[in-house]
């Protein structure tokens, strides 16, 4: 572990980009296979949503019946997948596991999307509260 760090260093995370918008069968194996990789803290996924009902258009207030929103499994629990993935957040357990985790990431990437991503490091989610959300709490 890091030594001589202010307390509240945010923790390193990982940016997989995929080519595509990822399937929910495809989001499913990508999320278990990261989950395995030692020293992953935490996996947040954002993409574009898929609402429940129409908001916009003729169909609007209809439900949507999109077969990419339905549950998934990933480790073991089920999770219903509200949105077509489009980005990953890795966040890994200490700076030191970088570089071994964005490796074993990658491989896993290769194997299960063979039609392109792209791998960053940095911090993409806030880890303070901002003066907004200060604001808010009145």
């Amino acid at each position: 572990m890091s030594k001589n760090l202010p307390e509240q260093v945010p923790l390193p995370e990982i940016l997989i980009f995929p080519a595509r918008l990822l399937k929910a069968e495809t989001t499913e194996k990508l999320l278990n296979r990261v989950y395995e990789v030692p020293h992953v803290r935490h996996v947040t996924v954002s993409g574009e949503s898929l609402p429940s009902t129409l908001t916009s258009g003729p169909g609007k207030g209809m439900v949507n019946e999109h077969p990419e929103r339905r549950k998934i499994k990933v480790k073991g629990e089920d999770i219903e997948l509200r949105l077509l993935v489009g980005r990953i957040f890795v966040e890994v357990e200490d700076v030191d596991y970088v570089d071994g985790v964005l490796t074993e990431v990658d491989e896993v990437c290769k194997e299960i999307l063979p039609f392109g991503y792209s791998l960053e490091v940095g911090r993409y989610s806030k880890f303070k509260p901002t003066v907004t959300d200060y604001k808010k709490q009145r």
